[in-house]
């Protein structure tokens, strides 16, 4: 490409230089996007549209973008060699992402409640799989770390637990926050010593001119592209309606991806193919559409949410938020009662106290019930919508909690998280319906029956059909474990109301399935059941020891060393219990012999 008196030379070369920049400005930036639509409060549906749209466009982009740029480079460009390169680093990134992916997830297996390892793991086989994929197999490294994630996302999301779960999230919130920082500082040092220093193309007019018409480009292109592919974006997957359709056009900001795409054109500038001028022009258009899209699509989104009514609570929302304010106090103010006399210092005056809490003024006054008025048979779906998915919530944070507490494993707590998934994006069309994810892991067969007889000896039968039990008992007993815990919390939070009793019903009716099962294998098998019991109650005694000794570490009664023996005491009996569990055991000969009709006469 080249340039003279600031107009373009157009050649069959500079097509793929403008391919190769609309490849850049194709990469919509996930972290200010996302980070855009939680703060300005949009719905989890949009947000994680939005957020999976930008993934995609990423990995489709930077893909493109090596395409077009071994092109400008001088490689071949024909139909072969174009097919062989998107074939290669589509399925070769996703093979790489899978096959680190596979080996994180059994390394993780044997890092026990270390946060600093797990992190380090994850961190390290980023890292690695970017590595082996770019520099070594020539592939796209950025679909691989993609696939990689996924791959976490599906496969290792119980890998991490409480304390460790958070300290991880928080960890990579920091990378990507430091990430983007530097590549935003390091544009904008290049395109200040690159442009205004020279004067060459920051103080033409037709430079910024040129800027503004790529802007409208981008937008209307993006609004071109969502308006065809509209009809099958409304019948197909969530379904988008015609105002999130505008919000996920509006929302297509520019970032650090593209940023790092026109950086790597820059650093290869300066050569036959792309001269040092039209890398400079690279960043400084790809900046310049960053900063505008930025400055105007970010700060004119909550404008265009409140233009379009979607920023405003529906009715059902605003009756829940009056009703929690209410709960609110009555808290407050049994936490006062709870601490208001002090045997030292007296008693406090609770106008006084309030007075201090300005969160809490103007909250007096009668209670609201969420859905009063919510009569038998005239019930708003959305009503129902909004507190299935808030019970399939509690049933979800349920799971978490057993996993903490040891009642359940962690391929268990998977296949749970994933029916609860399956059943939030169902909840606007059907009834509660997490039980049909988990109908293939819990199935009662019925020649376990026939293995009643007392032709095989029991003991043995139990012990060849034990670990296929083992994990459906796993699974009924949480799933009732959990919907219990839920259905509990909605009528304390709902109370009598009707619209509580319909989705309380609906779990009820949800949990039949998991009550017979239970009850066949404690007739048939309940060494089993056993078993399992025997597993929980010790976790629980283990995590009871371990919340004692920090507790009297916190007091002060114990010291360094004395916490670091007994803690790791602790510690070294649950990860054998977790590595090594009860186990019902294989009988003996003499124990088949006696048990047996047929040999108990030999």
């Amino acid at each position: 490409m080249s340039w003279t008196n600031g107009s373009a030379c157009w050649s069959w070369s500079f097509d793929f230089h403008v391919l190769d920049w609309f490849s850049v400005e194709g990469a919509t930036d996930p972290v200010a996007v996302v980070a855009l639509l939680k703060e300005l409060g949009a719905s989890k549906k949009m947000t994680t549209i939005i957020d999976g749209e930008s993934l995609m466009n990423d990995g489709v982009s930077v893909v493109v973008f090596q395409l077009f740029l071994k092109m400008v480079m001088g490689s071949t460009s024909d139909w072969s060699f174009i097919i062989k390169f998107l074939a290669q680093n589509s399925f070769g990134a996703v093979g790489i992402g899978v096959a680190f992916g596979i080996a994180s997830v059994f390394w993780l297996r044997f890092v026990f409640n270390d946060i600093v390892v797990q992190i380090t793991v994850t961190l390290s086989v980023s890292y690695f799989a970017y590595y082996t994929a770019q520099e070594w197999a020539e592939v796209s490294g950025i679909l691989t770390v993609m696939t990689l994630g996924m791959f976490f996302a599906a496969f290792a999301r119980t890998a991490f637990k409480g304390d460790s779960q958070q300290s991880l999230h928080h960890f990579w919130e920091m990378v990507a926050y430091i990430a983007n920082t530097l590549v935003f500082i390091l544009s904008g040092v290049i395109i200040a010593e690159g442009d205004f220093s020279s004067r060459k193309i920051s103080y033409e007019g037709t430079s910024w001119g040129f800027l503004f018409l790529l802007y409208l480009h981008v937008q209307l292109s993006r609004c071109v592209m969502v308006g065809v592919l509209y009809p099958l974006l409304r019948r197909f997957g969530y379904g988008l309606d015609w105002k999130e359709s505008i919000i996920l056009t509006w929302s297509g900001l520019r970032g650090a991806v593209s940023l790092s795409l026109a950086l790597s054109v820059k650093q290869s500038s300066g050569n036959s193919y792309i001269s040092s001028e039209t890398g400079t022009r690279f960043l400084f258009f790809t900046g310049g559409i960053v900063f505008l899209t930025l400055v105007v699509n970010g700060s004119t989104t909550q404008f265009l949410l409140h233009l379009l009514r979607m920023d405003t609570l529906t009715a059902t929302k605003k009756r829940i938020l009056e009703y929690t304010k209410f709960e609110m106090m009555n808290t407050a103010f049994k936490a006062f009662e709870n601490l208001g006399d002090d045997e030292e210092l007296g008693s406090a005056d609770w106008h006084t106290v309030i007075g201090h809490i300005p969160s809490l003024k103007n909250l007096q006054g009668e209670q609201v019930n969420p859905h009063d008025g919510c009569e038998a048979g005239n019930v708003d779906p959305t009503n129902i919508m909004d507190i299935r998915i808030r019970f399939l919530n509690g049933v979800q944070a349920a799971y978490w909690e057993m996993l903490d507490d040891g009642r359940i494993t962690k391929g268990t707590a998977n296949v749970l998280m994933q029916s609860v998934d399956e059943a939030l994006d169902l909840v606007s069309t059907e009834s509660l319906c997490d039980w049909r994810g988990l109908k293939p892991c819990v199935h009662f067969p019925k020649y376990y029956k026939f293995l009643q007889s007392r032709i095989i000896p029991r003991k043995l039968v139990s012990y060849l059909i034990v670990e296929r039990l083992e994990s459906a008992c796993y699974v009924s007993s949480a799933f009732l474990r959990a919907h219990r815990i839920a259905r509990h919390q909605l009528h304390g939070f709902l109370g009598n109301s009707h619209i509580a009793s319909i989705v309380i019903n609906e779990s009820e009716l949800e949990g039949e399935e998991a009550k017979q099962f239970l009850e066949d294998v404690r007739h048939s098998f309940p060494q089993v059941l056993s078993v399992l019991r025997t597993r929980q109650v010790t976790h629980y005694v283990l995590d009871h020891l371990n919340g004692y000794i920090k507790n009297l570490e916190k007091v002060g009664l114990l010291q360094g060393k004395e916490v670091c023996h007994l803690h790791d005491a602790v510690q070294s009996d649950l990860k054998k219990l977790l590595r090594n569990p009860p186990l019902l055991k294989l009988p003996n000969a003499n124990d088949l012999i006696t048990t047996n009709p047929l040999l108990r006469p030999l």
